[in-house]
């Protein structure tokens, strides 16, 4: 398959985020517009985890969090609060970013450490 590099990047974005939704079904939500979109990121929400907890239990994920961090607490993203996305959902942002030497492969992976993590498999 020789698709352009940033439809290939979108094509592996769009199957992180079905398989996700295979793993996770309705304990994880997309943040943000369902087409209209960076074809690199997926901004998504595990309901009902703390999104930074989920991601400092896996093992080379580089990833991001929708939350942030002041005086010891864990806040919700302006950004999300502003979209209207509830605490208990937004909480649990993760941001992933693709690049050109992402492969399919690494996407599984990620997608079997996120289902074995105890955070994340609830």
């Amino acid at each position: 398959m020789n698709l352009e590099p940033m439809a290939r990047i979108r094509a592996l974005r769009d199957h992180l985020w079905s398989a996700l939704q295979e793993g996770f079904g309705d304990r994880v939500v997309l943040n943000g517009h369902p087409k209209h979109r960076l074809p690199n990121t997926l901004n998504v929400s595990f309901v009902g985890v703390v999104g930074a907890d989920g991601l400092a239990s896996l093992d080379g994920v580089a990833a991001s969090t929708g939350s942030a961090c002041h005086a010891g607490r864990v806040e919700l993203s302006p950004v999300l609060a502003a979209m209207g996305v509830p605490e208990r959902v937004g909480m649990g942002a993760v941001r992933f970013s693709l690049g050109r030497t992402t492969t399919e492969a690494e996407i599984n992976g990620i997608v079997k450490q996120l289902a074995k993590s105890g955070e994340f498999a609830h």
